[in-house]
């Protein structure tokens, strides 16, 4: 049993294909099957299961995914670290990971921020969703994720530490020229009739729960890979979309956003290890709360100028 074979193994769960982790690892696809072969042989149990769209770990193929990822991200560590100390810089790297909205707004203008004022750190930022983010900061593979508790939530770790950034309310971005554009607040029954688009099943979610308290249904016709894929088909007029309030600031120029009454909202969370936090997380923490704070008030700027302008019902 070797590092190698482990290397494979998680590659294999984390893009659900043997030939996807054979192009990545430079393998020939008949290579990562003796590989996943050979460990299933000397562990005795199943690691792996195809299924329609590829292959996915079996319950115990799940449980040796997570302690080998953990195995390998110190593996990789020992051996950055030997490496720095042979090359005369010795300075641990910052592994920062964000939701893809948060990974396109404020986690790098506070990063920016904390280069301007710590000086040169390595430093690396991994966009995914708030569970995948968890068990990478979980297993050290990431020292710090900024996630949110949108659908299904997230789980109470006491390895971790959790620290709460605020609320942020959903808005709906529409393209140019779509009728409900620079409009006052609207209300969710405004849009029952409207194509829906979704990248993700926490926002799904959030959109699904909005519309039922409403007493409506939203139609999520459409499902996009990730959010610029998302943003792509609103601008195209296929449909319109939630979107978080803090990526206002970084809307591509051919949509817009119309804000709701009683929006749904999701809180914003960074979570750090508690044992052997990196140097950098304190004063990075700090800077993410200002970055967020400061990302609040552009909300404001993408509704009507008129302080008297009605709700739309």
């Amino acid at each position: 049993m070797t590092l190698t074979s482990w290397r494979t193994f998680v590659t294999v769960c984390r893009l659900g294909s043997l030939s996807a982790a054979a192009d990545e690892l430079g393998y020939t696809q008949s290579a990562v099957s003796r590989q996943i072969a050979g460990l299933e042989r000397e562990l005795g149990v199943p690691l792996v299961e195809r299924h329609a769209r590829g292959v996915r770990p079996t319950p115990a193929g799940e449980l040796f995914r997570r302690h080998t990822t953990a195995a390998l991200t110190e593996a990789d560590r020992a051996v950055r670290a030997v490496r720095d100390l042979r090359d005369g810089a010795p300075v641990r790297p910052l592994a920062v990971g964000a939701t893809p909205s948060l990974a396109a707004g404020i986690v790098p203008v506070a990063i920016r921020r904390l280069l301007d004022t710590a000086g040169t750190v390595p430093w690396s930022l991994s966009p995914g969703l708030s569970l995948e983010l968890y068990d990478r900061v979980v297993s050290g593979d990431l020292d710090l994720a900024v996630v949110t508790d949108a659908p299904p939530g997230l789980p109470d770790d006491p390895r971790l530490e959790r620290r709460f950034l605020g609320m942020d309310e959903m808005v709906v971005v529409l393209p140019l020229g779509h009728p409900l554009a620079g409009s006052a607040p609207v209300r969710v029954q405004a849009l029952a009739d409207q194509t829906w688009v979704e990248d993700n099943e926490g926002s799904a979610a959030l959109l699904r729960q909005h519309a039922a308290r409403a007493g409506v249904t939203a139609r999520i016709d459409l499902a996009a890979a990730d959010l610029p894929g998302k943003l792509a088909l609103v601008a195209a007029g296929h449909a319109i979309a939630l979107m978080p309030g803090v990526l206002g600031g970084a809307l591509r120029t051919d949509v817009t956003t119309v804000a709701l009454v009683d929006p749904p909202a999701r809180g914003i969370h960074t979570i750090t290890p508690r044992r052997d936090p990196h140097p950098c997380s304190a004063p990075l923490l700090d800077l993410l709360v200002t970055a967020f704070g400061a990302s609040r008030p552009g909300r404001a700027a993408h509704r009507p100028a008129q302080a008297g302008a009605r709700e739309r019902d």
